[in-house]
């Protein structure tokens, strides 16, 4: 199921198995952010044990590799996803807008920029600047008439209208970064995979562009969050890796899980 192979975690793509073999959710969630090499370390942290900034060795590009990267990375998953299917890229303001240009060359339909408000964001290291409290995730598709499931958006939303009706679900998600159980980690206790996203955000991207059945490719699979929701509501997946730890690490979350039986959603 995983192969080593490709570098990054971008993308989301989604398709009815019973039209196609190709995928109709493309996901890239936690591609290469391309923000490694300071080495910044905060100790002794009170509110959530030491924060350290991101320094992988996949994670380091110059501007012209990073943008010929996200290119050539894009390019394959447009390849592979079905029409009216969903590509999502996760990304933060240092490389949003090379990830909007890109789908927009590739003729990708922008439908949402989702802001992701870290409830529990990392302190301000350098006190330079506002902290960073937010990422965003870049919802766009392949063609027209492409898959939405609205209700099950609403039905999901936490947030409820003064008088508890359901509620259209915003492009604003309040959720925290990933830690207790949740949270892989390596022997020394640091995390495993420097950019693990909550379950509860692929959660909704998978239930929103994607049925019972469909396949959810993950070309950059990381800490298996993809892999791990897709089996748990009833979709088929593939994920992608270069990193040999990355695919234990799902392995090892796949086998843990069973997928849930008479899920009332699509």
């Amino acid at each position: 199921m995983f192969s080593v192979v490709s570098f990054y975690k971008v993308v989301i793509s989604i398709c009815s198995k019973k039209q196609s073999n190709k995928s109709h959710i493309s996901k890239d969630i936690s591609q290469s952010y391309n923000l490694s090499g300071n080495g910044l370390v905060w100790k002794n942290d009170k509110t959530g044990g030491d924060w350290f900034m991101i320094d992988e060795s996949w994670d380091k590009m110059s501007q012209s590799q990073y943008v010929k990267f996200t290119t050539d990375w894009m390019k394959a998953s447009h390849r592979v996803l079905k029409n009216r299917g969903s590509i999502y890229v996760a990304c933060s303001y240092h490389n949003i807008a090379e990830v909007m240009m890109t789908l927009k060359e590739l003729d990708y339909k922008i439908n949402n920029v989702i802001t992701w408000y870290k409830t529990n964001a990392m302190p301000n290291m350098t006190k330079r600047t506002f902290t960073h409290s937010t990422e965003f995730v870049v919802w766009a598709t392949k063609g027209a008439h492409w898959k939405f499931n609205y209700d099950v958006m609403k039905k999901i939303n936490p947030n409820k209208q003064l008088n508890g009706n359901l509620k259209q679900m915003r492009d604003l998600w309040k959720m925290p970064l990933v830690q207790g159980k949740e949270r892989l980690k390596n022997g020394d206790g640091r995390a495993l995979h420097p950019t693990q996203k909550p379950e509860e955000m692929l959660k909704r991207i998978i239930l929103a562009s994607s049925d019972k059945g469909d396949i959810v490719l993950d070309p950059f699979v990381g800490s298996g969050t993809t892999a791990v929701v897709a089996k748990t509501y009833g979709r088929d997946f593939i994920g992608i890796d270069k990193e040999e730890k990355y695919i234990t690490a799902t392995r090892t979350r796949l086998d843990l899980i069973s997928t849930k039986q008479n899920i009332p959603l699509r």
